[in-house]
């Protein structure tokens, strides 16, 4: 379903000086164990070995050889629509602040912090009561979208709809100055579709067709809760505004282009290059002074402005209504969250069943715009040894190693370009476990008892703080993720690469694993977030975090010829039929996937120092670092998720990153990949970037 807290984009990417390194000097640490007293947590080295199906070739299908046993067999519960080794680890993160939540539920005497939890979780717990309030909590809103009389009036709800919960076709929010990450700047870009992505709109297959006569449906079903009569004609009409929205913004692919989204303005200069749209009441609704600006996507800003000024304001009106209730549904009635669920859960996901309210309520209190550091900071202090910490940073120079020595490797690219790629590689700063400075909730109150107020007090808070730091120096003690959350990212601003505790769990990280284990994982993890510093994006900022060409033309050619080629690979997956997946969309996160395992794979071999690994239950060091891999995408997906995922991720799917290895040369060793497997590329077709 939609999120109801909203937030400022991480404008990073998931799994996202000058001179010369030294990087290639340093010692590689002996890290992680090679002779434990302790058990690995599964199986006898780390790998999960009962998973593999040995009746399948590697060199058919590496994915299902890894874990085709545990995908043949895994039924997927009611309440889920994808299922595999990142839901494994981020349930388990649920439980453990779920055990949080409740030790501090059942006490008295609480410090300000834990009231808080408190007081967000049992208001959010409090059905009785939200139910007899049924559309109440943001009947205000509504009745502010009912009296629009003018472009003005819709400008003004479109302005606070951070607050309300509301849709605009115009976004904004607080990031980095990709010319001076030193400072803030406000960014603008479209937005405003209530489905997962343009796509949805604009193809005639009879897959889509129907998805949108179930939302014409689902839109006159949702405007009943308000009362509006002749709901179907009037959802049909908000149909055909968000087609008009979706024509007019950029495919995916072309928004990730940095080339093509920097686009500043000076705030004084705005009205003249945008004009027709009252940017002064739209600011005065956030707070913010913005004295320049980052206009992601102008030919469609200029496009939303023109169906501001020349769409139907009634229809406006009922576009509002719509997607207030819907993007609240979560807050409201179970009766409203139903009607929502089914649509956005069922008819979109696949999902049979909503999850368990206190799961839904751990997730509203996780984010980074809600009480998330607050239960991180009791999460670390529970859940997370220091002695991983240092392991991990351990793995993290070790990588930074064996990347500096790939680059000097390189035979397409030139010395010039070397120095600028080793002084990137030097200044990336790791960020590990959790913040050294946590988020203050000072100010901030809450109740038990009304749980709209809460998300609205929530917001507010986070909302002044970012207004309050907007003209000051940007905050490089900021993290985009809480501890408690299975991810990681890359931030190109401040050229830092960011590992919450979380995710150092097994599978992808064990201190009583095997190395290969630990290096085909969390190694590979680590590499990828490094290999987004120099993906087909990440590689237009420096070592400074500011975007500019630091390459030679002749290097730039020959990277985006090879990023050219691993697009291309990846656009022939086709998960479902005449449904394939985005190579040109998900390049950046390829390049991190193949990249990080060839790092990560160069980072092992340092660290045996030259002598050979032991064969494990008959499995090779080698095969062990490459199922290690493959079993951290292990995953099961409904249909309707991995069509949004497809159409509205920036991520293959998890069977075709488990496929990564395909373009290393060790794997066919390993798995002895002959001519004639269906994933056996020639040498020449080996895509070996960094």
């Amino acid at each position: 379903m939609k999120k109801s807290l909203i937030a400022i984009a991480l404008a990073g990417t998931f799994l996202a000086g000058c001179g010369t390194s030294d990087v290639n000097n340093k010692e590689v640490k002996t890290q992680v164990s090679t002779a434990t007293t302790a058990k690995a947590e599964l199986g006898s080295f780390g790998v999960d070995l009962a998973a593999r199906n040995q009746t399948v070739k590697p060199g058919d299908d590496f994915f299902m050889y890894a874990s085709g046993t545990w995908y043949d067999n895994y039924i997927m519960p009611a309440d889920k629509t994808r299922y595999g080794a990142f839901t494994g680890l981020a349930e388990r993160s649920e439980k453990q602040v779920k055990e949080i939540i409740d030790d501090i539920v059942s006490r008295s005497n609480l410090n300000d912090e834990e009231q808080l939890i408190a007081d967000f979780y049992q208001a959010y717990m409090d059905t009785d009561t939200i139910n007899k309030l049924g559309l109440s909590p943001i009947q205000a809103t509504l009745d502010q979208i009912a009296e629009i009389k003018s472009t003005d009036d819709l400008t003004k709800v479109f302005g606070h709809a951070w607050l309300t919960g509301a849709t605009s076709p115009i976004s904004g929010g607080m990031w980095f100055n990709r010319l001076d990450p030193n400072q803030y700047e406000m960014s603008i870009g479209a937005s405003g579709l209530g489905l997962p992505d343009r796509s949805y709109y604009l193809e005639d297959s009879e897959r889509f067709i129907n998805i949108r006569s179930a939302y014409v449906e689902h839109i006159a079903q949702m405007l009943a809760f308000a009362g509006v009569t002749d709901g179907t004609a009037k959802a049909e009409a908000i149909l055909a505004l968000e087609t008009k929205i979706a024509e007019g913004q950029w495919p995916r692919e072309k928004r990730r282009n940095r080339d093509l989204t920097l686009n500043q303005v000076k705030r004084a200069d705005l009205a003249k290059q945008y004009p027709g749209f009252n940017w002064d009441i739209y600011f005065d609704e956030k707070g913010y002074q913005v004295p320049q600006l980052n206009i992601s996507q102008p030919e469609p800003v200029k496009a939303m402005i023109d169906l501001v000024n020349h769409g139907s304001l009634k229809v406006w009106q009922d576009y509002l209504t719509f997607h207030t209730i819907s993007n609240n549904a979560e807050l409201l009635s179970e009766d409203i969250n139903a009607a929502n669920f089914a649509f956005y859960g069922k008819t979109l996901k696949g999902q049979e069943e909503p999850r368990p309210r206190w799961k839904r309520a751990v997730e509203e209190m996780s984010g980074t715009q809600s009480l998330g550091f607050a239960i991180g900071k009791v999460y670390v202090a529970r859940y997370f040894p220091e002695s991983s910490k240092q392991q991990m940073a351990d793995l993290v120079e070790n990588l930074r190693t064996a990347l500096g020595q790939r680059i000097d490797g390189l035979d397409w690219m030139g010395d010039e370009t070397k120095v600028n790629a080793h002084a990137k590689l030097a200044a990336f700063t790791p960020k590990i476990g959790y913040p050294d400075v946590w988020q203050e909730f000072d100010g901030l109150t809450l109740t038990d008892k009304d749980l709209m107020s809460n998300v609205h007090h929530l917001r507010q808070f986070f909302n002044a703080q970012s207004v309050a730091k907007e003209l000051k120096k940007t905050d490089r003690n900021r993290w985009g993720m809480t501890p408690q959350r299975v991810n990681a990212y890359y931030n190109s601003s401040f050229n830092e690469i960011v590992f919450p505790a979380a995710i150092l769990q097994p599978p992808f990280f064990d201190p009583n694993a095997d190395p290969a284990v630990n290096y085909g994982g969390i190694g590979a993890v680590i590499g990828h977030e490094m290999g987004h510093g120099f993906d087909d994006q990440g590689s237009k900022s420096d070592a400074n975090g500011i975007q500019r060409n630091w390459w030679t033309d002749e290097d730039r050619a020959a990277f985006d010829a090879k990023a050219d080629q691993l697009a291309a690979q990846y656009s022939k997956y086709e998960p479902i039929p005449d449904n394939f997946v985005n190579g040109r969309n998900s390049l950046g996160e390829n390049i991190g996937d193949v990249g990080g395992l060839a790092m990560a794979y160069h980072a092992y071999k340092l660290s045996l120092n030259g002598k050979e690994a032991p064969v494990i239950d008959g499995v090779t060091g080698d095969q062990r670092f490459f199922l290690a891999w493959a079993q951290v995408w292990k995953e099961k997906r409904t249909e309707q998720s991995m069509l949004n995922q497809l159409r509205g991720g920036t991520h293959a799917p998890g069977r075709y990153r488990a496929q990564a290895p395909r373009n290393h040369d060790a794997w066919y060793k390993a798995f002895d990949v002959k001519p004639g497997d269906a994933l056996y590329l020639a040498e020449e077709d080996r895509v070996r970037i960094w």
